[in-house]
């Protein structure tokens, strides 16, 4: 990706001692009373409402300690991802050994496609994990999993850029298993071909969910997709997510509204730079989506211009449990958020 430039009850006295009071006088007090009753125990009536009329923060329902771990063990698996390597063969399988109950039972699809690239042809392979729903609609959840290919020669293993995400959508992957959505199916998507081969372009980039847009318009599932969040960058200790100008509108007031409601207000920054991630082939075709990314990753100086973005610095020690935490938490709310519009 690159950025684009308790409420006090009233009072009942008893009047049945005192007879010298008409009925009439006595109905109209009885009366007033009980208005006045009502209206001070509505609040109160409110919240002792059944928590199944509420909508309940989806806080702590994915383990930002278990997405750290799975990063880590990508990482182990596969540190070098990039196109043609057998790291990324190791990644892909790494992904499906995560996910072999769903493709046991079919809802895993592999959309696999070859991209002509500034280094030929590319065989690229998109992995779509299925969790159906009771209502008709998509949520789409996504994450790149590739390493930047000019980098290739280099120690570069993009912990943040690109593993942890991968691995946020596992554990979430995890959590769905065991609790199907009881609103929209939720895709989660793992992206191949984000990066560029040789240098970033409308051309040579987002090579995956490009070829993906493309082919979800043509068998109009694209219509069916009620948001799409992509988890870019979001693991970085210092947690600091970008308001994107390229993504919908309504959908940034809608992370921030996730991340008011689970305690990570903090975490979202006021930088609305755009950004050119892989939600921009599905806002173009008329997809809710919103990047959920934090650029702003490491110290910026002469050696760091753009702090550990694309530098072999993108390791393990640079990300946090925490702002896994905080990530995996604004995410499930999200899918929570858009359940209910």
């Amino acid at each position: 990706m690159i950025p684009r430039t308790q409420p006090k009850q009233p009072v009942i006295l008893s009047k049945a001692q005192n007879l010298s009071i008409s009925p009439l006088s006595l109905l109209r007090d009885l009366r007033a009373t009980l208005a006045a009753f009502v209206l001070t125990s509505l609040p109160l009536f409110f919240l002792l409402l059944p928590p199944a009329t509420q909508a309940q923060p989806a806080k702590g329902k994915v383990s930002g300690t278990a997405v750290y771990n799975v990063t880590r063990e990508l990482l182990a698996a596969a540190p070098k991802r990039y196109y043609g390597s057998p790291g990324h063969t190791d990644a892909e399988k790494f992904i499906k050994d995560h996910f072999a109950p769903e493709e046991k039972a079919g809802h895993l699809e592999t959309d696999a496609f070859t991209a002509s690239t500034p280094a030929g042809m590319q065989s690229l392979r998109n992995y779509i994990v299925k969790f159906p729903g009771k209502k008709d609609g998509i949520i789409v959840l996504g994450s790149h999993y590739e390493t930047n290919y000019p980098l290739k020669d280099t120690a570069f293993v993009g912990a943040n850029d690109g593993a942890c995400t991968t691995a946020l959508l596992i554990e979430i992957g995890e959590y769905l298993r065991t609790h199907p959505p009881s609103g929209y199916s939720v895709y989660l998507v793992f992206f191949d071909g984000e990066e560029a081969v040789k240098e970033w372009s409308h051309s040579d980039s987002l090579y995956g969910s490009r070829h993906l847009a493309a082919k979800l318009f043509n068998d109009g599932t694209l219509s069916k997709i009620k948001g799409f969040v992509l988890a870019d960058m979001i693991g970085d200790k210092h947690l600091d997510i970008d308001q994107d100008a390229n993504s919908d509108p309504k959908m940034v007031d809608l992370l921030k509204t996730a991340a008011k409601e689970t305690g990570h207000a903090g975490a979202i920054s006021s930088d609305t730079t755009p950004m050119e991630d892989d939600t921009l082939p599905f806002h173009q075709r008329g997809v809710p989506v919103v990047d959920v990314i934090d650029y702003d990753y490491g110290p910026h100086d002469n050696a760091h211009p753009d702090g550990y973005h694309h530098t072999p610095e993108d390791t393990i020690d640079k990300i946090s449990a925490q702002s896994l935490q905080a990530s995996a938490d604004i995410f499930m709310q999200m899918i929570v958020l858009i359940d209910q519009h």
